[in-house]
């Protein structure tokens, strides 16, 4: 069975790397799997599961609604259009800026779903107006979730906390530093990559798309006036997002979806646009993220439970609690692969902070250290994984393959993780 299942696994990425429809692939793959594992109960299931699931379904189809909103009033074109004597200035600056911009928010919206999609709604978009190669543009945000792993909003703090007899605060404040370190490595990393590949900002690829979105839109650049007011509504729910968030509590608690209506009626009062019209386009937005974002995230669903039933994924994270002799590299590239391949960092941490972590002071590390960089790691290996929420949000967004976001992820994460591993 796990012989098939990694057979399985590799051909799946291969047909996915090849263009072949991910969907299709995914709940094959993870079909036969189940078939395999003797469980086809558990294919529909997790494809039930996947589809109502309360976090992501919501946030996601809401996002791109408001976005499609955007796009009808034209208020993302004055926010581009408001920014671009900026970004015309401060292009080399774009991709490590946006970056470090999703990195720090992510404290505030621990979930990464939910920071992908918020901030991605966003930045995505700028970045492509800015001449952003589309893959980098989602990367960059994508690659910039992790940094929810030092959050208090984060699960596994409190955890790791418990178990080395201290508080939270404690254990954030002490990887604290690395992981601010590991940032700097990772956006340097993915900066030079967007150099020596020249998938930075770029003003060919930006004229270009001005001008698309300008034929699209059938509006003339020249003609173009900004209106400050259509500018700020795209960025209102992000800015209600952080400043409700239970970090900062300067408002009242604010989830993704009343956040984006929000904006919507904003947009709809700034522009008195037809309401009919509006109404549409939002459903017309969700109706499509939910087709090819939440399909997407369904199947991979299906492909993540057919490993389970296989016995592949108890064997990774198997394999990695029994490697107690070098436990700060299992505790780094257990999570991290296991995240990477089944797009959830979360199982492995956690499975590795309960059988191994307690023991760390045998083989010489902290408690506190070992079980800050599993979990810290994981969420590294999220940000390259082509099958997590994150990243399907991320290139939805861009209009891209999953893969090809991963593929500029995973030298920036590597990295990254390698620093953390040798500073905790």
């Amino acid at each position: 069975m796990l012989l098939a299942g990694a057979i399985l696994v590799i051909l799946t990425f291969v047909l996915i790397v090849k263009k072949y429809e991910a969907r299709l692939v995914l709940f094959c793959a993870g079909l036969i799997m189940c078939l395999i594992g003797g469980l086809p109960n558990e294919i529909m299931k997790a494809f039930t599961k996947a589809m109502v699931n309360n976090s992501l379904v919501p946030t996601i189809c809401t996002v791109m609604g408001f976005s499609y909103v955007m796009k009808l009033t034209h208020c993302d074109q004055h926010l581009v259009q408001s920014i671009s004597g900026i970004l015309h200035r401060g292009r080399a600056l774009l991709v490590p800026l946006s970056f470090l911009l999703t990195w720090w928010i992510s404290l505030a919206i621990p979930s990464a779903s939910g920071c992908s999609a918020a901030v991605g709604s966003i930045l995505i978009p700028t970045l492509i107006a800015a001449g952003v190669h589309p893959a980098m543009a989602a990367a960059t945000v994508l690659a910039g979730t992790w940094g929810s792993a030092i959050s208090p909003g984060n699960a596994h703090n409190p955890f790791v906390a418990d178990l080395a007899g201290t508080d939270m605060m404690t254990v954030i404040l002490n990887e604290a530093p690395a992981s601010v370190i590991a940032s700097i490595a990772c956006v340097a990393v993915m900066t030079a990559y967007a150099v020596l590949f020249c998938e930075g900002a770029s003003e060919e690829r930006s004229k270009a798309y001005l001008k698309s979105l300008a034929e699209e839109e059938h509006t003339s650049l020249r003609e173009f006036k900004v209106n400050p007011l259509r500018a700020l509504v795209p960025v209102v729910p992000l800015f209600l997002l952080i400043l409700g968030s239970k970090q900062i509590g300067i408002l009242p608690e604010i989830s993704v979806p009343l956040s984006m209506i929000i904006g919507v009626v904003l947009g709809l009062i700034v522009t008195w646009a037809d309401a009919q019209e509006i109404c549409r386009s939002f459903f017309r937005g969700m109706g499509d993220a939910y087709a090819d974002v939440i399909g997407l995230i369904v199947c991979a669903s299906v492909f993540t439970t057919g490993m389970t039933a296989v016995g592949l994924t108890g064997a990774l994270t198997d394999l990695m609690k029994g490697s107690e002799s070098i436990a700060a590299a299992a505790g780094t590239f257990g999570p991290f692969f296991i995240a990477v391949i089944s797009g959830s960092g979360d199982a492995a941490a956690f499975a590795f902070n309960g059988a191994v972590t307690p023991f760390a002071e045998q083989f010489g590390l902290s408690i506190m250290d070992l079980g800050s960089l599993a979990q810290i790691a994981g969420a590294m290996g999220r940000s390259m994984s082509p099958v997590a929420g994150a990243a399907i949000i991320c290139a939805g967004l861009a209009k891209v393959n999953p893969i090809e976001v991963s593929k500029r992820n995973a030298l920036p994460c590597l990295v990254s993780a390698v620093v953390l591993m040798l500073l905790l």
